[in-house]
């Protein structure tokens, strides 16, 4: 898991790929891709038999858009995180769309959430575009509580390293998680 390795040695590989070292682009995915590994499988252990999606299919995906994306200056092991968290909820978001779209001849149909549990198992395809929809509306309301949830369902981030990559106590995430929840359970319900 990433969280065995120094967030110092983390960031060094992120300022050498910013640097152009190549090399260290590839160790750095090479020691965290077991760790979003683990996040993707969480993320899709709710799914169907049949589902077309597995977890080394989401952790390319997510590899290949950060790695082909604009260079990005991550700050450190957190931020880096913190993107890949928001990378992974597009992969994720993009292959339901795509997959409702053709389920549905091209129109969306409405499925309700069960619950806030939710946020602990990945919903349907029709649930994560409602799920993804609130978390939307949530970011207009309180875009810090939407990524504290962003980061903590999609990403798999602990309350420190959301912490840490939006620079505010563990007190202050907590907070917002439970705010967020209680505003998605109003919604839910």
């Amino acid at each position: 898991m990433a969280d065995t390795l120094s967030a110092a040695e983390i960031t060094g590989w992120l300022t050498r790929w910013r640097d152009g070292d190549n090399e260290a682009r590839d160790r750095l995915f090479a020691v965290v891709h077991p760790h979003l590994r683990q996040i993707a499988a969480r993320l899709l252990q709710t799914e169907r038999r049949d589902h077309t999606l597995e977890p080394n299919a989401v952790v390319n995906e997510l590899c290949v858009r950060l790695i082909g994306s604009q260079p990005i200056s991550y700050r450190d092991r957190a931020h880096f995180f913190a993107i890949a968290a928001q990378t992974m909820r597009r992969v994720l978001v993009d292959h339901a769309r795509a997959r409702v779209a053709g389920k549905r001849g091209g129109h969306q149909h409405r499925v309700p959430l069960s619950g806030v549990d939710v946020l602990h198992n990945l919903p349907s395809s029709e649930e994560l575009l409602d799920l993804n929809t609130l978390l939307s509306a949530l970011e207009g309301a309180d875009p810090r509580a939407a990524r504290v949830v962003e980061l903590r369902f999609f990403g798999g981030l602990r309350e420190e390293d959301i912490a840490t990559a939006l620079d505010v106590s563990v007190i202050t995430v907590k907070r917002d998680w439970k705010a967020a929840r209680a505003w998605l359970a109003a919604r839910l319900q």
